[in-house]
């Protein structure tokens, strides 16, 4: 395990790494930036719950007042949840500087994945990764998750590439990175909100314990870069793929007429895509979430056999 002066591992994520249990890690952008108080808390603590009934420690990462947190207490994921967005999306261009200014910050895919691999933590479990966006040939929004993707031995477990980017030039992008995309019983990529993407994925794989087996071959020949896991939304939940195509679009469109770009993206779309759907998709977001979790899980549990 890689401790620093800057950084603190909760009492139970330590022991249990220590002890070769499975712990899965969760990013806290989610809390700040994914979804209104008190959902936001409700459903971090839900995951948590989710991850122990399962038999796993789960290791909610953030920094707070300058300090790197494998593992936050309740208390610190309400206070997370109540700050809101005004808690810096954290990127890892960012956390040396939230560090020295002792400020706040939500670790979004990339943090989570770097605090992750300096505790010693393998599995970590999130709603849907970034990627390139809409437009990106021009813009060239890329999102650091597919750059940590490449070099972050961590294994990260999603819904897919969220659907409001080009699903098609992400998967290139992390080809050109060598980084394996893997369907978790499903042969196409999954879209965050839909379970249909039109895309395939580079491997499909039938159980926990093969996807396992993978990511410990990765290990053992101390290969750089993680793997990507893309765990479909449950079918009861999964949103029509033409009308929520065709809600993103329109939030799209609207983003462009109010001029926002770069970090404020992906925040601004999820809200409208929440408005124009009523709700339905923070509700389908929710439960692609714990559908994460528990896949999550039993992977770290089939990792430690290994």
């Amino acid at each position: 395990m890689k401790f620093n002066e800057f950084l603190d591992v909760r009492t139970e994520v330590k022991e249990a790494i220590a002890n070769n249990k499975p712990v899965v890690a969760l990013e806290s952008t989610i809390i700040s930036h994914g979804m209104p108080y008190p959902q936001n808390v409700e459903t971090a603590l839900a995951v948590e719950k989710i991850i122990r009934e399962k038999g796993c420690v789960p290791a909610t990462i953030a920094i707070i007042n300058g300090r790197l947190k494998v593992g936050i207490s309740p208390e610190e994921i309400d206070y997370l949840g109540k700050k809101g967005t005004d808690v810096i999306k954290t990127s890892r261009r960012d956390i040396p500087m939230l560090v020295a200014k002792k400020a706040d910050g939500a670790s979004t895919v990339a943090t989570t994945m770097i605090l992750a691999e300096m505790a010693g933590i393998k599995v970590f479990a999130t709603g849907g990764i970034g990627g390139v966006h809409r437009g990106a040939e021009t813009t060239m929004d890329i999102s650091a998750d597919l750059e940590e993707l490449a070099n972050t031995q961590v294994m990260v477990v999603c819904a897919g590439a969220k659907s409001i980017l080009d699903l098609g030039l992400t998967l290139e992008y992390l080809e050109t990175k060598g980084v394996a995309v893997i369907g978790y019983q499903t042969d196409e990529l999954p879209a965050f909100y839909t379970r249909k993407s039109g895309f395939k994925v580079d491997y499909e794989m039938d159980t926990p314990l093969k996807i396992a087996q993978s990511m410990s071959a990765k290990i053992k020949m101390n290969l750089k870069g993680g793997m990507l896991v893309t765990n479909p939304i449950p079918e009861e939940y999964s949103m029509n793929f033409d009308y929520i195509s065709k809600s993103i679009n329109e939030a799209i469109s609207n983003m462009k007429k109010l001029g926002i770009k770069g970090k404020e993206t992906t925040p601004y779309l999820l809200g409208a895509i929440k408005d124009i759907t009523g709700g339905k998709s923070l509700a389908a977001n929710i439960q692609l979430v714990f559908n994460n979790a528990k896949l999550a899980s039993d992977i770290a549990i089939e990792l430690c056999k290994l």
